[in-house]
């Protein structure tokens, strides 16, 4: 069946779509950084930063990142933690390590120059499949299939593909179609003009039909269903957490931990952040629950670091989520006795004043406790 989708769509047709395509593309397109360079090493870093992250957003981390590191060599030789202070409040904060990890293979193994063969792009860490399209069409305008969250809704419409796009036949269909639309010439232009298709007219909800330029080649638009196809993704059962994390103080400095390789925000420093099980995600803080989390955030404190607060303190909740995970965090402040010299700690841990935080990479939950103490 999916063999007779693609019949649909012979060479004198697919020359017909990308023509219109490109038509429309010419008068069209959003003026975005990313698209004002050839730069392989300024496209992989867009790229990567628009994985799950929207253009609005990206546009000045992206500004902002290709300052401070502006060749593949000065992000080979930055450490982890200034990338990761840089890449703060993007969020998937393995991508911003996988970034300097794939920087240093390309200096050592590459000699500091992008290739461009699909092969040695996904060999590099954190550059999957369409990843690596893209940097080989945007950056070398070299033919690559591309199929990422806009194009594989487009395709699934212009195809009529009406089962999981994200099953196995289903990405081999997307796939082998992305390649038969591939040009011979001006690979990235074509690929650019997809994703910007499916972006702003071929959307989830109420696609533009009526302005779409190839509306005459879509399967979907000719059954009446663009509104049902793609089938939908699967949603994965949410599981709700309840955390705390103390902010500890002694002076003028706070205590910090930095996350280990085996937890979440990895590399990254933080209050002491620790699971609470006294109480449920949607249970009230009555006077009696409040005690007995003070209770239990005190004896994760005295475990974790050996150390004690003369009162411990709420000072917030917030309410955020990771991947499939909905968080409670409520937020203590304690301070230890400050007519002695700084307690001891692990060498996972640090004392350090706010300025000093500053030039740490902390999560986006982090900053706003700290913010919300400062203000205090």
């Amino acid at each position: 069946m999916n063999e007779r989708l693609l019949e649909l769509f012979d060479p004198k047709t697919c020359r017909s779509l990308r023509s219109a395509l490109e038509r429309w593309y010419a008068r069209n397109a959003r003026e975005l950084p990313w698209r004002k360079t050839a730069d392989p090493y300024a496209i992989w870093i867009s790229e990567i930063m628009l994985q799950q992250t929207t253009v609005k957003a990206v546009i000045p981390y992206y500004e902002r990142f290709l300052n401070r590191f502006p060749t593949v060599q000065d992000l080979a030789a930055a450490a982890e933690e200034e990338v990761l202070q840089c890449w703060e409040g993007l969020g998937y904060y393995s991508r911003g390590r996988n970034l300097r990890r794939a920087a240093q293979k390309i200096c050592e193994i590459h000699g500091g120059e992008f290739p461009s063969g699909l092969a040695e792009l996904r060999a590099l860490p954190g550059i999957g499949r369409y990843t690596a399209g893209a940097i080989r069409s945007f950056g070398f305008d070299l033919p690559a299939p591309i199929v990422e969250a806009n194009t594989l809704r487009l395709y699934c419409r212009l195809l009529g593909y009406a089962a999981d796009p994200r099953s196995r036949a289903g990405e081999n269909l997307l796939w082998d179609f992305a390649e038969r639309l591939q040009p011979r010439q001006r690979a990235g232009h074509l690929n650019q003009a997809l994703m910007e298709l499916g972006a702003i007219i071929c959307t989830p909800a109420g696609p533009k039909c009526d302005a779409c330029p190839v509306v005459r080649f879509c399967q979907a638009f000719r059954s009446g269903q663009q509104a049902f196809i793609p089938a939908p993704k699967v949603r994965p059962q949410i599981t709700q957490l309840v955390e705390g994390t103390i902010a500890v103080q002694q002076g003028t400095k706070w205590l910090v931990r930095q996350r280990t390789s085996n937890e979440r925000w990895a590399g990254m420093w933080d209050f002491l952040r620790f699971p609470l099980t006294t109480i449920t995600a949607t249970e009230h803080l009555t006077k009696n629950a409040r005690k007995a989390i003070q209770h239990e955030a005190a004896v994760q404190l005295r475990e974790q670091c050996g150390l004690a607060v003369m009162e411990l303190q709420e000072v917030m909740q917030i309410r955020h989520s990771v991947t499939r995970y909905r968080i409670r965090l409520i937020c203590f402040r304690g301070e230890l006795v400050t007519n002695r010299k700084l307690a001891a700690v692990s060498e996972n841990c640090r004392w350090v004043t706010s300025a000093e935080l500053q030039s740490l990479p902390m999560p986006v939950t982090g900053r706003q406790f700290l913010a919300r103490l400062e203000q205090n």
